[in-house]
Parts: structure tokens; sequence; C-alpha cells
């Protein structure tokens, strides 16, 4: 449980630091493609903030990178370790995918799309865009995340429960 625990807080760790590296230094409106579009049509192209921002923008993703797949080798890990079956791996992956999403729709989408001044930090622009109403705007894609992740789960699941035994 502890594992998954940790597991859980290095995915979310992870998913913030995507965000605060392609929001805050990148800046590159191709990787904003879950943004609202209002906030997509006033966000203007934009050049470095200031010399090597992109770079650490870039180091800021990779690590976030690393959260991620560390997130689930720790997982894969210790499961392995511990004798998890494919039930067990299951319930660990799912665990962590829906306290993930549950985190993106609370924190991201709540918190920092609507109440925060976040992406406003980041963009002025975004001042006269009314965030209120943008809480739910990706209902859809948290919806089909938390079917695709059962079967996505039970796959890598299954697969890991057969190889280990």
């Amino acid at each position: 449980m502890i594992i998954t625990i940790v597991s859980t807080l290095m995915l979310m760790l992870g998913y913030f630091l995507m965000l605060y590296g392609t929001v805050g230094f990148i800046q590159d409106k191709r990787l904003f493609s879950s943004a609202p579009k209002e906030n997509l049509a006033v966000i203007p192209d934009k050049k470095e903030r200031f010399k090597g921002a992109h770079i650490i923008g870039w180091i800021i993703v990779i690590i976030a990178t690393c959260l991620f797949v560390g997130a689930f080798a720790l997982a894969i890990w210790e499961g392995a370790k511990n004798g998890f079956g494919t039930l067990r791996f299951f319930a660990r992956f799912i665990t962590m995918l829906y306290a993930m999403e549950i985190y993106d729709i609370i924190f991201f989408d709540w918190y920092l799309l609507c109440r925060s001044n976040f992406f406003i930090h980041f963009y002025p622009e975004l001042k006269s865009v009314n965030r209120s109403h943008f809480f739910g705007y990706n209902k859809k894609e948290h919806t089909i995340h938390f079917i695709v992740y059962i079967p996505v789960c039970a796959m890598l699941a299954l697969g890991l429960g057969t190889l280990l035994s």
C-alpha cells in the first residue's frame, strides 16, 4: 500500500512538473492541446521568456518523464518482489491512474485553471477570459481516460502476472 501511495505521488509530481515545464518555460502552444480553446485563442506565440528558458523547460519535462517511468518501475519492482499476481497488479495500477486523473480534475482543472492565477502569471492575456466556466470543459476526455485505464491496467497486470508466474 505504501509503495502504491509513493508511486501515485510520483505520478502527480511528474504531472505537475510536465505542466510547469511546458507552460512556464517552453511556452509552445503545440504542447497545450488539452487547454480550453478560448485560452488557446488569446495566448500569443512567444519566444523564450529569457535566455535558456526552453532548456530549463525541457530539463523539467525530462525529470517529469523520469518520475512517470520511475513510478511504474517502483510499483512493478516492489510487486514482483512481493509476489503480486494479476489482480494485485491491476488494483495497484488502476489506483495509481485513477488517483492521477482525480488529481488532474481537482488540482489542474478546478484549482489551477478556474481558481488560481497560475496560467495568468505566465500569460497575462488570459485575464480577459472568464475562467469559472472552464471546470468540466474536458469531461469527455476524463471519461475516456477512466474507461481506457481499465483495459490498459488489465493488460499490463495480466502481462506482468503471466511473466512473473
